[in-house]
């Protein structure tokens, strides 16, 4: 169930909760937005008979939370309601919470049972806990590469992408765009493809676009300026924002990979996906400063053109979309 809050409850991490009583199902309850209600709160309010919270165990994928936020505490709720267990599937790693909500459970009385399925919890989680213990936001590298591994060729005619993959990974890449809070590409990409880096082939909230353009070579005619999506340009000089655009300033005479990853943690970026072009996704490979990587392969050839990237992961699953191949890797750890 919490699953079904991906994309929606940033920056509030993913919450499922169902309250249940004799292996009955009394309430169930997921969290869809920031400033909405928690699962719990859900899950506790679909209860029809709360005669019966007296007796039942609430189960929530993480630590209810027991600080004033947008709302109150949910540990409080639990509480009030005469809740005697809980099972919790992994501990909160934000400050504000980090295990004080399980600690106000235990001093209510409440028998409280923590680690329950933890791996899967923590997965669920991965952009929330990566931004709140790496201080960085998760990283996802993307691109699609031909049969003999170019992801671009020599010589364009167009100011417009060349399309590698069918239709269907193309469509399985902007629902990547819609779970996610935001995408990076270089100058290069759109000066190259002018691309509008929105979810037009999917259902969902477009992530914000964050584009390099150290000596403000793009014009504002790019897509990229559109109104429909917020822009953020990372750029060698001070600039002013206007109503659309934001500008942040980083040293290029330096390695740029951590620099984009502390302004998006500046900007409460918990996600971000890294489209290109190879220089661009080749500096955050080289820097570790990855997480997981989806490489679309497609069925043509290019014989010469731009090298697709290097990428030495573990490969966590391969599938088929219709003729092109999608390979999914996740970064070894150190």
């Amino acid at each position: 169930m919490a699953k079904n809050g991906l994309g929606t409850t940033y920056p509030n991490p993913l919450v499922g909760s169902i309250v249940v009583n004799d292996d009955v199902i009394l309430g169930e309850g997921w969290h869809y937005q920031s400033g909405g209600p928690h699962a719990e709160v859900i899950a506790i309010n679909a209860v029809k008979d709360v005669s019966k919270l007296k007796e039942a165990t609430i189960y929530v994928s993480l630590e209810p939370c027991s600080h004033f936020g947008k709302t109150p505490p949910c540990a409080d709720l639990i509480i009030s309601k005469g809740i005697k267990k809980v099972v919790i599937g992994c501990k909160d790693p934000n400050p504000k919470v980090a295990g004080k909500g399980v600690q106000k459970l235990i001093d209510a009385g409440c028998e409280v049972v923590v680690g329950i399925e933890e791996a899967a919890c923590q997965e669920l989680n991965k952009r929330f806990f990566t931004f709140q213990q790496k201080q960085r936001p998760y990283i996802f590298l993307k691109w699609a590469q031909t049969q003999d591994g170019f992801i671009a060729p020599s010589n364009k005619t167009k100011r417009e992408p060349v399309w590698i993959t069918n239709r269907y990974s193309r469509q399985h890449a902007h629902k990547l765009r819609a779970t996610e809070q935001a995408i990076l590409v270089g100058t290069k990409t759109v000066m190259d493809d002018n691309p509008t880096l929105t979810t037009r082939d999917w259902n969902g909230a477009s992530p914000l676009r964050v584009v390099i353009d150290r000596g403000f070579k793009i014009q504002k005619t790019a897509n990229i300026f559109s109104d429909d999506v917020r822009t953020l340009i990372l750029t060698e000089k001070d600039i002013e924002n206007d109503e659309n655009v934001m500008y942040e300033r980083i040293d290029f005479s330096k390695e740029i990979a951590g620099q984009i990853c502390d302004v998006a943690y500046r900007y409460k970026i918990q996600s971000l996906i890294v489209e290109g072009g190879t220089r661009m996704l080749q500096t955050f490979l080289d820097a570790e400063l990855w997480d997981e990587a989806l490489v679309y392969t497609g069925a043509q050839k290019f014989e010469n053109g731009l090298a697709a990237p290097k990428i030495n992961g573990e490969i966590t699953s391969t599938s088929n979309i219709k003729n092109d191949l999608l390979t999914q890797y996740k970064r070894k750890p150190f």
